[in-house]
């Protein structure tokens, strides 16, 4: 029933804390999108901080303050949902459903945030505000948002509805009415003119866990899932080889981290100028052809980004060029090299988010 990813924050490929925070990425957990516009800094990491019935959640830090936001400055936890996946919400007619989002907030900084929903197709929005009562203390928060019968969500893997968290934000997001009601997205019409600037000291932490979207005006129980489900959920807009631990055994060097213990290998052909063809299914079909970074598969090997590391006999040769894929796509990856070798070792970071 959960419209929504990785709403318990139990997933994290890419890794457990993204420090120094101060773009656009998806950091940590998988599927939530960090995205910071402004000059202050944060810290975002996984948190064993928790309400009742969750073991982990997100924790926002702010390393380095900013009082004065300036008009543009923005800072937003977001996730992006895929449109065709969205079908069922009959956006565009008379019967468009409504949607109930509800989850656990905890904040030493009490006060007035935003929580809001973005249609990319039809380039509409609503907003709602909500207030953090307590200091420091976990509050379950409960917004229903109406169907948009003006809207539209295009039935494709692209971007269909946008979940915004909004934990600061300039004059050029707040000089109009909060809109409060389904309309054309107006950047002046999404805070409210008391929102709250998380970033204006380095004391400020803010925490979300259980977040649920669901249909209908009534928000039901947290939908617990398998682990190995919501894995295989995120999966298809990010794969990394390896089980994201660190490893004892030398062979692996893991993925970019040093962290994990997956690797690939692919035997060379005799008498085509030893030319190896890796082939690689991905673990679950990924929303698009993704982008590919290789990394290698030897831990006597600098973890360097675009490399493989070929071996031949007791030689060992370091793949120097990128390797392309001339066969990559939802599926799988098909590989082609030419290195004088017969066989290849290599890690691997397949990357289709939306």
């Amino acid at each position: 029933k959960n419209i929504l990813i990785n709403g318990a924050k139990e997933v994290f490929q890419r890794s457990t804390s993204a420090s120094a925070v101060t773009t656009d990425i998806y950091s940590a957990p998988d599927r939530w999108k960090t995205r910071v516009g402004d000059t202050s800094e944060f810290t975002i990491s996984q948190s064993s901080t928790t309400p009742d019935g969750f073991a982990n959640s997100t924790k926002w830090d702010c390393t380095t303050a900013n009082t004065s936001l300036s008009s543009g400055s923005f800072i937003i936890y977001e996730q992006r949902i895929e449109a065709q996946d969205l079908q069922h919400l009959q956006y565009g007619t008379s019967s468009a459903k409504a949607i109930t989002v509800s989850f656990h907030v905890r904040s030493n900084k009490t006060g007035v945030y935003t929580v809001g929903l973005f249609a990319n197709d039809g380039n509409r929005q609503i907003e709602s505000s909500y207030t953090i009562n307590s200091a420091d203390t976990f509050e379950k928060k409960t917004i229903t948002f109406p169907g948009d019968t003006g809207g539209t969500i295009n039935d494709d893997n692209g971007e269909g509805l946008r979940v915004w968290f909004w934990l600061g934000g300039g004059t050029n997001f707040s000089s109009g009415t909060q809109a409060t009601s389904w309309a054309a997205y107006d950047a002046t019409q999404v805070l409210a003119d008391n929102q709250v600037n998380l970033a204006d000291s380095t004391s400020n932490e803010w925490y979300i866990t259980g977040v649920q979207l669901e249909v209908g005006s009534v928000a039901t129980e947290f939908e617990h899932q398998k682990y190995c489900d919501v894995y295989k959920d995120c999966q298809r807009y990010y794969y990394k080889s390896g089980d994201n631990s660190p490893s004892s055994e030398e062979w692996f060097t893991g993925v970019a981290t040093n962290a994990g213990r997956g690797f690939y290998y692919a035997l060379g052909l005799d008498g085509i100028n030893d030319r190896a063809y890796p082939a690689l299914q991905w673990p679950v079909q990924m929303r698009a052809a993704p982008s590919v970074t290789f990394y290698p598969g030897r831990n006597d090997v600098t973890n360097t980004a675009d490399r493989i590391v070929p071996y031949n006999g007791t030689d060992l040769i370091t793949y120097t060029s990128s390797p392309t894929p001339y066969s990559n796509g939802i599926t799988g990856i098909f590989l082609g090299t030419s290195v004088d070798s017969v066989a290849y070792a290599y890690q691997i970071i397949a990357d289709a988010e939306l």
